[in-house]
């Protein structure tokens, strides 16, 4: 199912439901994809989507570490539940395993040997599994590797 009509059936069918969180997630994300759509002067494809989505997950995982850090986890609790909603929406994620063997295979694939060849990896990296990676444990890997 194109990931469009699925945000839509889901937006109603929580709507229904009465599920307060995902209505307000599902709510928000239509209008970001509304705004994009706006900007691009047609309707966003599946990457655009995808892409979206990512931001969306993004941001709410710096306000839980912002609101925890300021000891709010009230706040943090709802965005963490926000950012369940989103996950559901982008592909599943590799494993640390995953992610580990796929960084070594393309340290050889590049011939990495240093600190300055990170940028060819995470480029590859990210071409081939953005979304399903969580890049910032992803670069903290590849650092650890290259060092």
């Amino acid at each position: 199912m194109m990931l469009q009509s699925r945000i839509d059936k889901d937006y109603i069918q929580a709507y229904k439901a009465k599920e307060e969180v995902k209505v307000a997630v599902l709510r928000l994300l239509k209008a970001a994809i509304k705004n994009t759509s706006v900007e691009l002067g047609r309707d966003p494809n599946e990457a655009e989507l995808l892409e979206i989505i990512l931001r969306q997950a993004k941001q709410r995982r710096e306000s839980i570490e912002q609101y925890r850090a300021g000891g709010r986890d009230d706040l943090a609790d709802r965005e963490a539940a926000e950012l369940i909603v989103l996950e559901d929406y982008l592909p599943k994620q590799l494993s640390d395993d995953e992610t580990a063997a796929e960084i070594d295979a393309i340290i050889v694939e590049v011939g990495a040997e240093s600190m300055k060849d990170m940028g060819q990896v995470m480029k590859l990296l990210n071409e081939r599994f953005k979304g399903r990676i969580d890049g910032r444990k992803a670069s903290e890997a590849v650092k650890a590797k290259l060092s």
